[in-house]
């Protein structure tokens, strides 16, 4: 569309000058209607208004940027996602307000953040009567579907069309939950790779399911690359003879930290399990599949063992390693060709040119930094999520944006998108002015975090904090413990200088916007009383 992004670049000139808001909002009123006749003809009649755009949002399961080619390739390339970021707009500062899978997902339905929403932990069951975003484009006149992941709990609500995996879901042979507005959820089996299935079911939707006359919002959700990392059947060998580059941080020993870093039970070393090696099979698989697992990973299991007590720690870890990050990456490898389909359907249908594509995770993860995997930490690795958005005529091609954005912003981009009021009460704001490279001047410079789930798996300690992208400040709240990172000489994050002398006006600063955020978002006092010494002990997985 070189001829609509010239005059949108025109446009763009044209209303240089005007404030930042009442730039936004000419722009998205006069990109309804035909912009090259009202720039030919001028006090001509402006012609008929343009379909309102449709959205698809592309939603992983702890998948990280260190995983993801437009960020980082020096792992794996993911040319599919990366056709998203070049033919729109790629974000480097896009944080999450609670890392953890259910929260993060309570979060974009609802604009707020977790201690509004209800749902601040796993575990808890959304409540579904409550406003989200799709109930709200549905009564705007989109048709809206879910397929994939929800983990939610309760039954969703707000869409025509549903069809979820059953909590978590495995990745092979899974039961989902199928239903919609107009037919009652009902529990249906599958046979197949989870990931191929998801796509299967919404490529059929977009051809068969979805109303033609209405603009379409389709929630194309993943269980991948979630724990324990299985691969599809044409990737159970891809890798086998590369070796992943390990990260500087592997041997990590937690020193000059609060204590919480060191207590965890998320290490490489110690936590990862039989099955998240592949050292056992999963249990649910058909005679074929357990027939195509066993010719990849028997051979690999049998020389590892054969050779297991005359290695050295190191080299057992530097073997867990390379084991956990190669399936992690064999299952992002599916889920990029899955979105690959999707992409190509749009584009075939003459979609692509009137749709909103949105990519991201509910958070980050660790790819063996600090030595871990999982997420939880306020740490740059999982407070970070992909962020990649595309939208012909709209987002300029290749473009990066590096402000602070946020899944809190998520719902209220996809309502501006579609024209739909964006009610007062979610907290978050709308991108679609930095899409059109215009951020207003009131966008946030900070940026406040909140994980509530302890005692919980992997030990991690409650803590809150701010971050402005330069400094970073981190308070365990049940154990008034803190820490303070300069994020420009310390990116990753090894070093806390709270209480250090030459930052304490920072100290104070943050301490100041950490008091002032908390109150802007309504955040309750958490009393949450510690469990009693023995309640919660650190976990072992002797491999």
């Amino acid at each position: 569309m070189p001829g609509r992004q010239a005059n949108d670049s025109r446009l763009t000139r044209l209303f240089a000058g005007l404030s930042v808001t009442f730039q936004t909002t000419l722009y998205r009123m006069l990109r309804c209607f035909s912009i090259l006749a009202f720039l030919a003809i001028s006090g001509s009649a402006l012609q008929s208004a343009e379909k309102q755009p449709n959205i698809v949002f592309i939603f992983t399961d702890d998948h990280c940027e260190q995983a993801l080619s437009a960020y980082d390739d020096s792992r794996i390339t993911t040319p599919n996602m990366d056709r998203i970021a070049n033919a729109g707009m790629r974000f480097t500062k896009c944080y999450v307000t609670n890392a953890i899978c259910g929260p993060s997902r309570a979060v974009i339905q609802t604009g707020k953040h977790s201690h509004l929403n209800g749902f601040i932990r796993n575990g808890n069951t959304f409540d579904g009567d409550q406003q989200t975003f799709p109930k709200l484009l549905r009564k705007a006149g989109y048709q809206t579907a879910v397929i994939g992941k929800w983990h939610l709990k309760s039954t969703p609500q707000g869409f025509d069309y549903f069809d979820v995996l059953k909590g978590q879901g495995p990745y092979y042979n899974p039961p989902m939950l199928y239903g919609g507005i107009k037919s009652k959820a009902t529990l249906r089996k599958h046979t197949g790779y989870t990931t191929d299935i998801i796509k299967d079911k919404a490529l059929a939707w977009l051809k068969n399911e979805r109303d033609r006359e209405k603009p379409f919002m389709l929630m194309f959700q993943h269980k991948a690359p979630h724990r324990n990392w299985q691969p599809g059947p044409e990737y159970l060998t891809w890798l086998d003879d590369t070796t992943i580059p390990e990260p500087d941080t592997l041997y990590d020993d937690y020193s000059n930290r609060a204590s919480p870093a060191s207590n965890q039970a998320m290490e490489i070393k110690t936590h990862v399990n039989p099955s998240d090696l592949k050292l056992t099979a999963p249990k649910n698989l058909t005679t074929e599949q357990k027939q195509l697992w066993d010719a990849a990973y028997k051979p690999k299991n049998e020389a590892f063992l054969a050779k297991k007590d005359s290695m050295s720690e190191k080299e057992i870890i530097q073997w867990k390693y390379q084991r956990y990050v190669k399936d992690y990456l064999r299952c992002v490898k599916s889920v990029d060709d899955a979105i690959g389909e999707v992409l190509d359907y749009l584009k075939a249908e003459g979609l692509a040119e009137n749709t909103l594509v949105m990519y991201s995770s509910d958070q980050g993860w660790y790819l063996g930094e600090h030595g871990w995997f999982d997420k939880r930490w306020m740490y740059e690795e999982s407070l970070k999520t992909p962020l990649l958005a595309s939208w012909p005529g709209v987002i300029k091609p290749g473009s990066v944006n590096h402000d602070i954005v946020s899944n809190l912003d998520f719902a209220e981009t996809f309502l501006d998108a579609a024209g739909v009021e964006i009610p007062s009460d979610m907290q978050g704001k709308s991108l679609v002015p930095i899409f059109t490279g215009n951020t207003p001047d009131d966008w946030r410079q900070s940026f406040y975090y909140h994980y509530y789930e302890f005692p919980g798996g992997h030990n991690v300690a409650r803590h809150y904090g701010v971050t402005n992208g330069k400094q970073k400040l981190i308070h365990y709240y049940q154990l008034d413990e803190w820490e303070l990172f300069d994020l420009e000489k310390d990116p990753d994050e090894l070093n806390s200088v709270y209480g250090n002398a030459e930052y304490r006006k920072i100290q104070t600063a943050m301490k100041e916007e950490l008091h002032r955020l908390r109150k802007l978002y309504e955040v309750p006092v958490d009393d949450t009383p510690l469990p009693k010494p023995g309640e919660q002990k650190k976990r072992k997985n002797k491999v």
